[in-house]
């Protein structure tokens, strides 16, 4: 019976009982694994160990930080802790175990310093940042199947999105409804070779330096499918956890949550699990169709991800929620180069990061220059600016500010009063044209040209360079506005629907009516919302923009008639948002 401890690249070591450093320093955010050899005996006892052996290693830091990890079956009598280090020390270690002969058994290692910044946070309310506090600025690459890749593909396909200073890569464990057959064959019989495949991909994207954002599946449905007991779904967990905790990663959910059942209930448990069980905490939020902003308040997610290249729902959510955003849907299938590039700036001006779902081809290259610029600045305290006309913006108030103008110039801006270098940015060539130097508190210009779209940086270059002398993360504190709820200070109303019936099977006519005009209301962004609260399904962006029609998805509802909240959110050229609600029946 052998109880062994190894740094991922070193031999295996046998590791005495008593404790003693057993294998050589290993580098901090580095996987070390203890492997644990049943018995035929253990064996005997325990003929399927995925279902019923339990060993965990509950690591201790040289700062008296513990975390518990669980082990994971790998095949025959072989169950494998794998764990990373997150300080430089000697660290230790206790086991736990349902195995006789490894309960209470102890051990030490030791951790040598490194380079890797660490784990990726949330950070600055809406922002990212590394364990060192470092900012992480999150730009992501969908290769959702890319366990079924051959390692050349995969690792030639990696090699480049690093090159292009993509910091992450989006990927399902389970894949679809047929992969989640071939990785499960049953609830408690995992298909090895597809995991250990799997561990070597996730490997070679954390050996790169980046991340990788695992979602669970491609569905909700699929899992209840597959592991129709909570009890099954918790050990999916519990596995999934102690085989890729200890790398680079993030929790994305499923790739998508509606169409599902039970869904907010599902989530919620599989989220809390995540957060139960994960002793790292790695960020959690799901994939969408829309947002999953309407999860928010249940316990479990530490960012929101939208799905859309439309503009309302990252620009009006950003303002009701103090979490990071990240976009997938600014990339849409199809679209063309110039299209992909303005939502992809126009998804940065909302205050998301962005990850592309669709394969953003010749466009990755604006990805590129759209990281390159972003890097120059203190993007982890940017949040959007509203002191302008002719563009959007973003700006760390009284440092820099960034004007994404669309449409050709001119653009206008209010600063505070100071000295400022002036450049334009081509997002399409990724260079700068530097202007003549700015003082005042009201700048006034336009584009190099009006051949495609362009970005303005003011900012005060010499300030910046001082503030990265004195490195502090958090240069301001960011508040959240308080949501106008007073239908006598809100300047638009709800026209349609009117009445107070509306039917799952019919489409819904939507009209929002401004009641008063004003220069605040001469630009306004509209979002629709739709819950059926006592059904438990979440909210569901229904609809962007001040009227229109659309369909109910017919999975917000499971009774009926029921109460459908129909929330209508509208964002002034301010920035500042209103709220109004509305109940209707709901029937089929």
């Amino acid at each position: 019976m052998g109880f062994r401890l190894a740094a991922i690249g070193l031999a295996l070591c046998t590791m005495r009982i008593t404790a003693q450093t057993v294998c050589g320093p290993t580098p901090q955010y580095s996987p070390c694994e203890i492997v644990f050899e049943l018995s035929a005996a253990d064996l005997k006892q325990h003929p399927n160990p995925f279902a019923t052996v339990d060993i965990s290693a509950e690591f201790r830091s040289p700062r008296h930080k513990t975390y518990l990890m669980p082990g994971y079956w790998d095949g025959g009598g072989r169950v494998i802790v794998r764990f990373s280090p997150t300080e430089a020390g000697e660290w230790d270690f206790r086991v736990t175990s349902n195995i006789a002969a490894y309960q209470g058994k102890t051990g030490i290692f030791s951790a040598k310093e490194s380079d890797a910044p660490g784990f990726v946070r949330t950070a600055n309310v809406h922002h990212f940042a590394y364990e060192n506090m470092q900012p992480h600025l999150w730009m992501g690459y969908d290769l959702k199947r890319f366990q079924f890749l051959d390692a050349a593909t995969f690792r030639k396909i990696v090699d480049a999105r690093a090159e292009e200073k993509f910091t992450h890569i989006r990927g399902t464990l389970l894949g679809e409804e047929e992969d989640t057959r071939k990785a499960f064959p049953a609830p408690y019989q995992p298909d090895l070779s597809y995991f250990q495949h799997l561990d070597e991909c996730v490997r070679y994207i954390h050996q790169k330096g980046m991340t990788t954002d695992l979602a669970l599946a491609a569905g909700l449905n699929q899992i209840v499918r597959a592991f129709p007991e909570w009890q099954q779904r918790e050990r999916l967990v519990r596995y999934l956890v102690a085989r890729y905790a200890a790398f680079n990663i993030t929790w994305a959910g499923v790739e998508h949550f509606e169409n599902s059942s039970n869904t907010r209930d599902v989530l919620k448990e599989l989220g809390l699990a995540l957060k139960k069980i994960d002793p790292y905490q790695h960020v959690r939020s799901t994939g969408t169709e829309g947002s999953s902003a309407g999860f928010s308040d249940d316990g479990w997610m530490d960012y929101v991800t939208q799905h859309s290249s439309d503009p309302a729902i990252g620009a009006i959510e950003h303002q009701l929620y103090p979490a990071a955003f990240v976009s997938t849907g600014f990339s849409a299938p199809g679209a063309d180069a110039d299209t992909f590039r303005h939502n992809l700036w126009s998804a940065a001006m909302n205050g998301q990061y962005v990850s592309a779902t669709a394969d953003p081809a010749a466009s990755r290259a604006d990805m590129k220059a759209f990281f390159e610029f972003f890097s120059k600045t203190r993007h982890w305290e940017l949040e959007p600016y509203f002191d302008v006309d002719g563009g959007r913006a973003l700006a760390l108030e009284d440092v820099e500010y960034i004007v994404y103008v669309d449409k050709g110039g001119p653009v206008e801006v209010t600063v505070e009063k100071h000295g400022y270098d002036v450049a334009w940015f081509n997002p399409v060539s990724g260079e700068f044209t530097k202007m003549k130097d700015f003082k005042g508190e009201h700048f006034t210009g336009e584009p190099p040209d009006r051949q495609h779209d362009w970005v303005l940086l003011i900012s005060r270059e010499g300030h910046k360079e001082s503030m990265r002398k004195s490195y502090k993360f958090d240069s301001r504190h960011i508040l959240m506005q308080e949501i106008e709820l007073n239908p006598q200070k809100i300047p638009f109303d709800v026209a349609e629907p009117s009445g107070d019936t509306l039917s799952l099977a019919a489409p819904v006519a939507f009209a929002a009516k401004l009641k008063r005009e004003t220069h605040a209301t001469r630009s306004m962004l509209y979002l629709w919302t739709a819950e059926v609260v006592a059904d438990n399904q979440g909210a569901r962006v229904v609809a962007t923009g001040p009227k229109g029609t659309f369909r109910l998805p017919p999975d917000i509802a499971v009774h009926f008639p029921g109460g459908l909240h129909v929330r209508l959110a509208g964002m002034n050229a301010n920035g500042k948002v209103y709220t109004l609600d509305r109940t209707y029946q709901l029937t089929q």
